[in-house]
């Protein structure tokens, strides 16, 4: 693991909005870090750790981090994201999820990601000859085209959750959650657990 997060860093506490599921509340944490940083952001990889486990095997840290147990911490299972070097640039990211290995300690890994989309209305007029550069080129001059931020946070087991920010409704409350929001890119990170 590198590039741990700095103590020193934003001295507000995250506005997370609760949630049920760990693995939601892992990625909305990590949504909520990202949209700190704003807009036209490169790509941001986490790993994923256990945070009771981190609590025992590396109190210094936990304590580095403001992770320490409160009195009434008893609920459950919760991950804490560390984000990993950047990413290289000019790099493929489907070839450069295929280069990573995690050790035993990560439990999973999220990927936040902002990109293009087009409304399901405009899909009939996507040009069936393009491909690669010229469709995101294409979709980048497309009168509908709707910027987002994904964050796509899996587990070793299987488990996946996705947090999808529209840039036009950049709140913490209009953030959408599902395990399967963004399925490709839930699949490339599952596969970097892959033996």
């Amino acid at each position: 693991m590198s590039n741990l997060p700095d103590p020193s860093g934003p001295s507000e506490p995250p506005q997370t909005p609760m949630a049920a599921n760990p693995l939601t509340r892992a990625a909305l944490e990590i949504d909520e870090y990202a949209a700190g940083l704003g807009w036209d952001q490169p790509a941001r990889l986490f790993a994923l750790v256990d945070t009771a486990q981190l609590r025992a095997q590396e109190p210094a840290l936990a304590a580095q981090l403001g992770l320490e147990e409160s009195a009434g911490d008893t609920t459950g299972p919760s991950y804490t994201p560390i984000e990993q070097d950047e990413l290289p640039a000019g790099a493929a990211l489907d070839e450069f999820l295929g280069t990573i290995a995690w050790p035993d300690a990560v439990v999973g890994c999220a990927l936040t990601v902002e990109r293009q989309m087009l409304p399901p209305s405009a899909e009939a007029s996507v040009p069936k000859n393009l491909s690669g550069a010229k469709l995101a080129a294409w979709v980048a001059r497309h009168p509908d085209r709707q910027e987002v931020r994904m964050t796509v946070a899996v587990l070793r087991d299987g488990a996946r959750e996705a947090a999808v920010r529209l840039r036009e409704k950049d709140s913490p409350t209009e953030v959408l959650t599902g395990p399967d929001l963004v399925p490709g890119l839930a699949e490339a990170l599952a596969a970097t657990f892959a033996d």
